[in-house]
């Protein structure tokens, strides 16, 4: 195997970016504040004075509000009607057949009141789109009478969706809203569009609108639309100054399908020359090209191809090349700092867009389901605007390496970046395309600061990913966008500073989001590896480095022998003996032995013990992912994820022995009575574990059977006997006794037959094929003794149903990212 860790750097710099990528908040929000302990009491009355003086001017014109601006006033997001829009802009544009589309708006316009929202926008657009959804009766004929209640169209309208002139007045609406959000279809359109009279005061970087690329094929379509963007918008342009020429972004996910962390060898090799090839053709023109930021686990690829461009000799006199940082990660600073180094080591101005960030939802689940230590991002929105500040401040100290470009739309930071910069300092603010244009109109008329607008361009179709983080990030109801024209908030109150309330605030994460490791109520999310943190792979290289030659013989029974093989290299890694029957006949009675006590233990005895469980599987992770690494054929991903789906399952039963056979239960007597019972194990239980998931599966199997009180014969999958002894070893080092949990190795046939068809079981449960199944279900039945449970998850098949409104990238990801990955299963479509 080969044990390079990806991306591993030992620059201190680097370093301490990595170090801050899951630092702990309140230490992360010390530092912040720590920066801002001596900032003068005038300055902050000027950024103050400042601040009022554009949100006044805002209120006071009579200039209405752009067209996306008016919209999310409207039509907020914690409105019924705000997530139904969202929700139909979504996925409408892109369903190909009538009867989904109708569908589809049938189910989210019902019962909504529309009516409501007109006249109360001063936009014609708003009013004419709310006129539009409410659909009056001439549109679906319905009767004149109902005129009188407009209320009730939108329940005789459910009833006529089958109509086509409705089908296609939506999809008009939803491509008018998407018109807000994208400059143009075309690159040509688009900077013709940019062109025209009243635009011509922006600058413009244009980012051709799509996520990231899940084939070679759609990889190649976004090079070639970003090679034709270059060429369209440098020979439009007449300055040969790239800070005062318009530009592109570039989004590298677009360029490769695998722009992952751990791929760096494709990354450098295939992605790195097509980056140098737009880099070169953006040279030609002299114009801007920016490296836009995207997910946290992305971050250092990123860096890294940033540093190949900065020693490119072929780039060597070019200030056009640029970068965005993301300020709502808690390692923004950090990145500021290795940038600068850079820049200075090559001689070079780089521009940064700074960016408070537009991936916070996705930032905060996927800590939340990996299990990290904590969230690379911010859990306070005001925190994000402190560190902004922060970013801002190293930004401005130093004009030699840094070009700024601010983007925010946010009146108080605008504010402060006027009030701190040097006089003599040379920057730029950015805003989004329709966002925020009464406000950057008084920077370029009053404060005569370049203003750049961010446009997308491409088809409606490919809205869906840009418009939902658009409406999240601006329609929330603290979004500065969307408090902006409430004149119900004082302007004390939307412009106030976010450091007073950050020092101020009892919390300095949010009250609501706990901790990953703390999100269940009632036990500890288990952890897991930062598989996008170079010392958390490097550290797992280290241990399996020192024991990739071990080799496992377990010689615990007498019977035949087996080897043990990789399944994706073919080399034996061990071997095995088989339990004959007169050892399993000893199994079972030494079994019978330990019942009793092991069942008096109680539940909350058990539970500690598989909660110690837990713990040492944690502390043993390496050794448990190498294993499922060698001996079933798992990714790193994979293994690391069926140790903590084991950890979950011992913490989980841990749970359910306590609350279940540690108090009395009232269960309801033939005549009605109530009666109290301590619930009790049944005695021993055969657990038989697939070899696809021979650590989750298997501990989940036994936890559940040890927590209820039973005795334990787990026979594991013949393939897989080296991880579930490893698991047994852990478990009796946790304090399960020796005769309680047995583990039995063999084949399934002889070993598996042998068990459930024994008249002392007391119940068996089962995972494998359905046939397997229906064999150890005839041994259950046809035994002397009494019918016992038998408990079975069979077949191996997941449904996905899938129709037409389906974002395509995001269904290819579910099955792809899916737990079957690894695990020997099939996709089919």
């Amino acid at each position: 195997m080969n044990y390079s860790t990806p991306f591993y750097s030992d620059n201190e710099l680097r370093v301490r970016i990595q170090e801050n990528y899951l630092i702990d908040e309140d230490i992360a929000v010390e530092n912040l504040l720590a920066h801002f302990s001596e900032q003068s009491s005038q300055l902050n009355i000027n950024i103050k004075n400042t601040a009022i003086e554009l949100v006044e001017t805002i209120r006071k014109t009579d200039q209405k509000l752009a067209g996306i601006d008016s919209f999310l006033k409207e039509y907020k997001l914690s409105s019924e009607e705000g997530i139904a829009l969202m929700c139909l802009a979504e996925a409408l544009l892109r369903i190909p057949d009538a009867d989904s589309s109708d569908s589809l708006i049938k189910d989210k316009l019902k019962d909504k009141d529309w009516a409501s929202h007109i006249g109360k926008s001063d936009s014609l657009f708003v009013n004419a789109s709310s006129w539009g959804l409410l659909l009056t009766g001439k549109f679906v004929g319905l009767n004149k009478n109902v005129n009188d209640n407009p209320k009730d169209y939108i329940s005789k309208l459910v009833t006529k969706t089958g109509e086509p002139v409705l089908r296609k007045a939506m999809m008009t609406a939803m491509q008018i809203m998407g018109k807000q959000f994208v400059l143009a279809e075309s690159i040509e359109d688009g900077v013709k569009e940019s062109n025209t009279k009243n635009l011509r005061k922006y600058l413009y970087s244009y980012d051709m609108l799509g996520e990231a690329a899940r084939t070679a094929k759609d990889a190649d379509n976004y090079f070639n639309a970003y090679m034709h963007a270059i060429h369209v918008i440098g020979k439009s342009t007449v300055k040969d100054n790239p800070f005062d020429s318009a530009g592109i972004s570039i989004k590298l996910s677009a360029l490769h399908p695998r722009y992952e962390f751990n791929q760096e060898k494709r990354v450098m090799s295939e992605l790195l020359p097509l980056i140098i090839e737009l880099c070169e053709a953006a040279v030609k023109y002299n114009i801007g090209l920016t490296i836009d930021a995207e997910e946290s686990e992305r971050l250092e690829p990123s860096l890294t191809i940033l540093e190949s461009l900065c020693r490119e000799p072929k780039l060597k006199d070019w200030n056009g090349l640029g970068f965005v940082v993301q300020a709502y990660q808690k390692r923004a600073p950090a990145v500021l700092d290795w940038i600068e180094s850079l820049a200075q080591k090559h001689k070079r101005r780089i521009m940064i867009r700074l960016v408070k960030g537009a991936y916070w939802d996705s930032e905060i689940k996927k800590a939340q389901t990996e299990g990290l230590s904590d969230y690379p991002v911010y859990t306070q929105k005001f925190t994000t605007d402190v560190a902004y500040l922060r970013c801002v401040d190293k930004l401005l100290s130093n004009q030699q390496v840094f070009y700024p470009l601010f983007a925010t739309h946010n009146a108080h930071t605008v504010a402060y970046v006027l009030n701190k910069a040097p006089t003599d300092a040379t920057y730029e603010f950015q805003c989004l395309h329709g966002m925020g244009e009464v406000l950057y109109d008084q920077i370029v008329r009053k404060y005569k600061k370049p203003v750049r607008i961010y446009a997308p361009v491409g088809e409606h179709k490919d809205l869906l990913a840009y418009l939902v983080r658009r409406l999240l990030e601006n329609g929330a109801n603290n979004s500065f966008v969307n408090r902006l024209v409430d004149k119900s908030l004082s302007i004390d109150v939307l412009i106030e500073n976010p450091i007073t309330k950050l020092a101020d605030t009892k919390h300095k994460r949010h009250p609501n989001i706990l901790k990953p490791a703390a999100m269940f109520d009632d036990r500890v999310n288990s952890s897991g590896l930062n598989l996008a943190d170079a010392r958390d792979i490097e550290n797992l290289y280290q241990y399996m480095r020192v024991n990739e030659s071990a080799s496992w013989d377990l010689a615990n029974a007498s019977g035949a022998s087996f080897k043990i093989q990789n399944p994706a290299t073919a080399d034996v890694i061990g071997s095995y003996n088989s339990y004959t029957p007169s050892e399993i006949e000893s199994a079972i009675l030494s079994a019978q032995l330990a019942f009793v006590e092991w069942d008096s233990k109680g539940g909350k005895a058990r539970a500690e013990i598989l909660e110690k469980a837990a713990e040492l599987y944690e502390d043993n992770r390496s050794e448990l992912i190498q294993i499922c690494m060698l001996e079933a054929g798992k990714t790193i991903l994979d293994a690391d994820s069926e140790v903590r789906e084991a950890v979950d399952f011992l913490r989980y039963y841990a749970q359910q022995a306590i609350q279940h056979f540690e108090t009395k239960t009232v269960l309801p007597g033939p005549t009605g009575e109530k009666n109290e019972y301590y619930m009790a194990g049944r005695g021993i239980f055969v657990c038989i574990s697939p070899w696809n998931f021979p650590l989750a599966i298997f501990t989940g199997q036994l936890s559940a059977a040890l927590a209820a009180g039973n005795c334990v014969l787990a026979k594991p999958a013949e393939q897989t006997p080296i991880i579930a002894t490893k698991a047994v070893e852990l478990l009796y080092e946790a304090g399960v006794p020796t005769n309680v949990l047995q583990l039995l190795l063999g084949s399934g046939a002889e070993v598996g037959g042998a068990l459930t068809e024994h008249p002392d079981i007391s119940g068996v449960t089962f995972t494998g094929s359905t046939a397997t199944a229906k064999r150890i279900l005839q041994n259950v039945i046809s035994g002397d003794g009494p019918i016992i449970p038998f408990i079975a998850e069979t077949g191996g098949l997941n449904a996905m149903i899938a129709d037409s409104s389906t974002l395509i990238e995001q269904l290819v990801d579910d099955c792809v990212s899916s737990a079957f990955q690894s695990a020997g299963q099939r996709c089919s479509a």
